[in-house]
């Protein structure tokens, strides 16, 4: 994890939450982490694959000596057997925040899963479920090899923006949007929350330019295999990884397990993963960018911290971020 250099600050913080978002690679964990050290704050997990224990090396997560004695929330709370929840995640996210400001200290969001993060700080009511809707839908989508294109080809008719924003082969996100669809009978984009603070946030945002981007996510995915993803692998298999429904195919990880499985060799599991990663942090890009209450600083910048406390003095002295819907 990139380092950044920790100051001392003056900021005075009243009941404020800070966010701490952007594509992958950017270095988000590491300017929590420091932003928590100038501000007495603590950190709260907004990167869904981190939430599952023993996935380590693959999801970046910060080591404990990164962490450098800064509590950390929302890490560790799930089996790789258990499904990740968003409507799980709000509640233990708010619920973490609420204990931070309680304490009188700082509570930081750093990740990179959007919706996780607007579950966290926004209004936004999670659509009901119907396990057995989802499941004749499940049922359909692997009944016929044709199935999630058929599905797929249905939301598109149904929701076109939804379709346009799901990946043709998440099947899981897929059978959701179709089974909102049928219990609420509005479109499942029209679930997405409002542009609206639960309480007085701020937003910093890290950018890269996309070749330096690219050069951080090669690197980084080579790290991982340099560092020992695939025995990772091993080990959660035994533990049920296969059987998982989202830790299962979770960037790297479901690389790793055709590489165990010889659908792979180990340079193609690395090529497949630099290559997902890069799509993923494209959809990040496309997720976090239009969101006007964000401010944007380079991940690169040598005064990255001062900027970022910046951002959050001028927040604080204000008690709350300007809302744009």
């Amino acid at each position: 994890m990139p380092t950044v250099t920790t100051t001392t600050s003056d900021v005075p913080i009243s009941p404020l939450v800070v966010a701490v978002v952007g594509p992958t690679a950017t270095g988000k964990s590491a300017l929590a982490v420091a932003l928590a050290l100038a501000l007495d704050g603590e950190i709260v997990n907004a990167d869904a694959s981190a939430l599952y224990r023993g996935m380590d090396i693959g999801t970046a997560k910060p080591t404990l000596a990164e962490r450098r004695g800064i509590p950390h929330h929302q890490l560790d709370v799930l089996e790789v057997t258990q499904e990740a929840s968003v409507a799980a995640y709000q509640q233990g996210a708010r619920a973490d925040v609420e204990a931070i400001i309680a304490r009188g200290r700082l509570p930081i969001l750093a990740g990179g899963s959007g919706l996780y993060v607007r579950a966290a700080l926004d209004h936004l009511d999670i659509p009901p479920t119907d396990p057995a809707v989802r499941a004749r839908l499940e049922a359909e989508a692997t009944a016929d090899p044709d199935g999630p294109s058929h599905l797929r080809a249905r939301l598109a008719q149904l929701d076109p923006v939804a379709a346009q924003r799901i990946e043709p082969n998440n099947v899981r996100r897929i059978v959701r949007a179709l089974e909102v669809i049928e219990l609420t009978g509005r479109p499942f984009s029209a679930t997405m929350p409002e542009r609206r603070h639960l309480l007085p946030t701020v937003m910093i945002g890290l950018t890269l330019d996309r070749a330096s981007l690219d050069a951080r996510i090669e690197a980084r995915t080579r790290a991982m295999w340099d560092a020992g993803l695939v025995a990772e692998v091993e080990g959660l298999l035994d533990r049920g990884l296969a059987q998982g429904r989202t830790a299962r195919t979770a960037l790297g990880y479901a690389q790793a397990i055709d590489q165990l499985r010889g659908a792979l060799t180990q340079t193609e599991a690395i090529e497949a993963t630099a290559a997902a990663t890069r799509r993923f942090a494209r959809r990040q890009e496309s997720w976090f960018r239009p969101d006007p209450r964000i401010t944007w600083l380079p991940a690169e910048a040598p005064d990255l911290l001062g900027r970022a406390q910046e951002a959050v003095k001028a927040a604080s002295q204000t008690s709350a971020m300007p809302e744009n819907g």
